[in-house]
């Protein structure tokens, strides 16, 4: 017995002795001596994000009607990005101390509230009054060494977007200058009425982590926004948009731009808001109309949205930030969360967009509402809530919006498992109260289906890109490509 018990630990030492210098020797042993062995997941293994990604490649194909034109208004503008430092020292203003101010009338200003967001790492964006001062400031910005010139405003990302696919015809109508016309896909149709002899400019100021101007020091990576953008605030281009629609005859229109009324006071947002509302109503009732939201901060003109626009439109786009004000503006359920933690909760999630669907959508079919469609997205999942029977291939569509913003984030045209991680709750309820289900992911088939009342959830993870270029405009690309794999079925009562 002693002598089988030696043998055994003789063996045992020798295979730790080979393991140590041969690490593919112990393998090579029990297979030979045919004893049960386990594999190492990094060597022998796919990992989570290769088994979502390929399975990502095999489940999503393109519903089996399409469309064949499209139309995108009304926001648009070139955004110049440059680093913040060296453009307020090419315009010759020395460094100082910081102070915020809520709309910028001069270099001063500028500089002033730049610091003030710089010293504390903190993202902002305000309005600048002086056109002339602007217009100077944004020429310096456009022809400072190394900046960089991008398509800019919701409806021009997404009909850029939309204009990779050869098969589609785009309408743009927006506020479209030479910059802009110049750097839009030609692809893009741009009518007559949106042309405007100058572009309007977003001039994005960039610090890096640690970077310093005087005594101030940024703690973190971020930016500063700041234009002088009259045309898409009031949102000038909106009859244009739609009196082009009856010679364009788009079959599906995505209007976008709301949020930048905010800036422009009540009396004006009042009055554009009823023109919008009825705008939406000389659209033909056979053609659905998306609604792409953006970040705001007047509760009250997020409710007149909400009250007003919402119902009129067949499906909306948003992220979690959007969501939850849209439910703290309108006492939805969880509007006391003052914000998201971490990952937002799957099931905190569900129920909002599910009473947006009850309360202003057509989850009752006696409603009159038009909404059937919510398109969500946050960084780790995406989620597509829709009324049953009205939107086909939402499987699909969900997986194309998360494939798009894993590739893009990383500045890449498909996704490379080697840049991204799987971040997303593999374990979820669809509700945060009781009675809910108890959901799971299975990476092998990446999207987790839920049913509450005649509404249907269809959920994936976003592989999340370990360092992203460029997040500017991602969510725009995930509208459009989750309305490029989705099929309308009918807007009328089923």
């Amino acid at each position: 017995m002693w002598r089988k018990a030696s043998a055994a630990v003789l063996l045992a030492l020798a295979m730790g002795y080979f393991y140590h210098g041969r690490p593919d020797l112990p393998e090579q042993i029990l297979q030979y001596m045919g004893l049960p062995h386990l594999h190492t997941s990094s060597q022998n293994q796919k990992s989570l994000e290769q088994v979502v990604s390929a399975a990502w490649e095999a489940l999503i194909t393109l519903p089996a009607q399409q469309w064949s034109k499209v139309a995108v208004g009304v926001n648009a503008c070139v955004d110049v990005v440059v680093s913040g430092v060296g453009l307020l020292q090419a315009l010759a203003v020395d460094p100082g101390t910081g102070l915020d101010h809520e709309v910028l009338q001069s270099k001063e200003d500028l500089k002033e509230t730049f610091i003030h967001f710089m010293e504390r790492g903190a993202a902002a964006e305000r309005f600048f009054s002086d056109s002339e001062v602007f217009k100077r400031i944004a020429r310096a910005a456009a022809e400072y060494p190394g900046a960089k010139l991008y398509v800019g405003g919701n409806a021009a990302l997404i009909g850029q977007k939309f204009s990779s696919y050869p098969d589609l015809m785009v309408l743009l109508c927006g506020p479209v200058g030479p910059k802009l016309h110049e750097l839009l896909d030609e692809q893009i149709i741009v009518p007559p009425g949106s042309l405007q002899e100058t572009d309007e400019f977003h001039l994005i100021l960039e610090y890096k982590a640690g970077e310093r101007w005087g005594s101030t020091q940024a703690p973190q990576a971020n930016r500063f926004i700041f234009s002088h953008d009259v045309s898409n605030g009031e949102m000038s281009s909106l009859e244009t948009f739609v009196a082009s629609l009856e010679e364009f005859q788009p079959e599906l229109v995505v209007l976008s731009g709301l949020h930048m009324m905010e800036s422009q006071g009540r009396e004006l947002w009042e009055e554009r808001l009823k023109q919008t509302v009825a705008s939406i109503a000389d659209i033909a009732k056979d053609i659905p109309v998306h609604l792409e939201l953006a970040s705001m901060t007047d509760r009250d003109f997020m409710n007149s949205i909400m009250q007003e626009v919402m119902p009129m439109v067949s499906s909306m786009g948003l992220n979690e930030q959007e969501l939850l004000f849209l439910s703290q503006a309108g006492g939805g359920p969880h509007s006391a969360l003052p914000a998201w933690k971490d990952i937002p909760d799957v099931g905190r999630v569900s129920d909002i967009l599910l009473w947006i669907l009850e309360h202003h959508g057509r989850s009752d079919l006696s409603s009159e509402s038009n909404l059937t469609r919510i398109h969500f997205h946050t960084l780790d999942y995406h989620i597509l809530a829709t009324v049953g029977g009205h939107w086909g291939n939402q499987a699909a569509a969900v997986m194309a919006g998360a494939r798009v913003a894993s590739s893009q984030a990383c500045g890449l045209q498909v996704v490379d498992v080697d840049k991204v991680e799987l971040k997303a709750p593999l374990e979820f309820y669809s509700s945060h109260s009781k009675p809910r289900e108890h959901l799971s992911l299975n990476p092998a088939e990446p999207v987790t289906a839920w049913h509450r009342g005649n509404v249907s959830f269809h959920m994936t993870p976003v592989l999340v890109c370990k360092h992203p270029l460029r997040t500017v405009g991602l969510g725009d690309a995930i509208s459009a490509e989750g309305l490029y794999y989705s099929q309308f079925k009918s807007q009328q009562h089923i």
